[in-house]
């Protein structure tokens, strides 16, 4: 059994991955096996501070011992979940897991900025220690089946993506909210976009994306009005639509990062997790310019 540490309960993450791990305080079918939330360190923040009372009792009632410090956990776990909500506090708080060879999950956002994106990556590299990074919105089911659809459409050519883009000081851009969209279009298309075009208002924003094959994809970020997440895929033979309710994608893909822990292998390679931080970066600076095109790189 892998003994996980939680780093930063500014998230409601705190609470519904320790229930899926730990099996409890819900239904059975959406449990995950071969790991255990065991300690977790409240921290602080800057985005939601009002919210790590709460969650420290719930992780109590749970069992879960709680440390001062991150650095507390070294010695008491096997792998780290980094759960502050603003990206950029992940490359301080993962820092030392990474130097010390604990595999490592940072919430989403990865970082702050590409260049801490690099500098998580490379610390990660130096000292062999797997690193991943991802919302969850890239695990749901919805995505798996419009995948596997393309055994009987063809290949997946573009698609059109919406999901709820709010904006927060803490993490500028689309890496607050929009990330959730970003991650849908990559797992949807795969890394290698070419370049961007993101118009930014106030209610909302249209990004769209030019991937090698010529074919432009959007990304609808709305900020007023009903929302939810979507998206319609377009292949060689058809187009299909899709939503996205419930939340089995926490499930899905805390069964990946426990896969990771486990075997030490990455279920996102570094080059896309590094990709998706180059094109939101791109984005954010496209909307800046008044929609100018960007290259992602």
């Amino acid at each position: 059994m892998i003994r996980i540490g939680l780093v930063d309960f500014d998230t409601s993450h705190v609470e519904a991955f320790t229930q899926r791990l730990n099996h409890v305080a819900i239904a059975e079918s959406e449990w995950v096996d071969g790991a255990k939330v065991v300690a977790g360190c409240p921290g602080d923040s800057k985005i939601m501070p009002e919210r790590i009372p709460g969650y420290v009792e719930k992780l109590k009632s749970f069992g879960v011992e709680l440390v001062e410090r991150p650095t507390d956990l070294i010695g008491k776990i096997d792998a780290v979940m980094i759960e502050s909500l603003q990206g950029s506090r992940h490359l301080d708080r993962a820092k030392p897991f990474l130097e010390a060879g604990i595999p490592t999950f940072v919430d989403k956002p990865f970082a702050g900025s590409l260049k801490e994106a690099d500098a998580l990556l490379a610390l990660a590299q130096k000292h062999n220690t797997p690193l991943m990074s991802c919302s969850s919105l890239r695990y749901d089911p919805q995505i798996a089946a419009a995948l596997a659809k393309q055994a009987e459409l063809g290949k997946l050519l573009s698609v059109e993506v919406w999901g709820p883009c709010a904006l927060h000081d803490g993490n500028p851009g689309l890496l607050h909210y929009g990330i959730h969209g970003v991650e849908m279009l990559y797992t949807l298309l795969g890394p290698g976009c070419a370049e961007v075009q993101s118009w930014r208002t106030e209610p909302g924003e249209v990004l769209m994306a030019r991937w090698p094959s010529g074919h432009l994809s959007t990304l609808r970020g709305i900020r007023a009005g009903q929302y939810g997440f979507g998206f319609v895929a377009h292949y060689e033979k058809g187009n299909l639509p899709f939503t996205i309710t419930g939340s089995a994608y926490y499930r899905e893909m805390l069964k990946a990062i426990v896969g990771m822990f486990q075997t030490k292998k990455l279920p996102i390679p570094y080059a896309e997790q590094r990709e998706i931080m180059a094109f939101i970066e791109a984005a954010d600076k496209s909307a800046a310019l008044g929609a100018k095109l960007q290259k992602v790189g």
